[in-house]
């Protein structure tokens, strides 16, 4: 991994899926961020997931810092 890379937010978050369905688990075991060429990402595991599935979702920040600051608002 690049200095770069490392530097920068990631773009896609991992996840083990376990159950199906509304009554599924998930938890977050990694981060990955999309290549220069936008062929392909690098990935980066706190955990290996030895059980259910491996999802990667791309991270929307925008939704993540409005419900920050809609808590910030609710605090006030």
């Amino acid at each position: 991994m690049t200095q770069e890379t490392e530097t920068k937010r990631p773009t896609h978050a991992i996840y083990q899926v376990i159950g199906e369905g509304e009554t599924s688990y998930w938890h977050r075991v990694g981060a990955a961020w999309a290549n220069k060429d936008g062929k392909g990402l690098s990935l980066k595991f706190d955990a290996m997931p030895l059980h259910g599935r491996t999802m990667i979702r791309e991270i929307d920040y925008g939704a993540k810092e409005k419900k920050q600051a809609e808590a910030r608002k609710i605090k006030e």
